[in-house]
């Protein structure tokens, strides 16, 4: 099972590079820079602190990532704004 898993892994980032990599580490730090104080204003905004906002946006991305099998996702309170409603 190890075993299994390995290889996935290694066929995964088979073509991975520093250049992959750092075009990563930018997209991880924008989407902190948006997604961190949004956390904390929903935190705050519904009534409990700001850390359980925190805490809820980190858990809740760790649950729909293992969750989901897409590459690319929307979750989170701002995931709502991308649903349109047929008039």
């Amino acid at each position: 099972m190890i075993k299994q898993f390995l290889c996935i892994i290694n066929s995964e980032f088979k073509d991975y590079n520093r250049r992959k990599f750092l075009q990563d580490l930018m997209a991880g730090i924008t989407v902190a820079a948006v997604a961190l104080p949004l956390a904390l204003a929903f935190g705050v905004s519904s009534g409990t602190t700001a850390a359980a906002g925190l805490i809820t946006a980190i858990v809740a991305g760790i649950i729909i990532s293992s969750l989901s099998g897409a590459f690319y996702q929307i979750s989170g309170p701002t995931g709502a704004i991308d649903v349109h409603p047929k008039s």
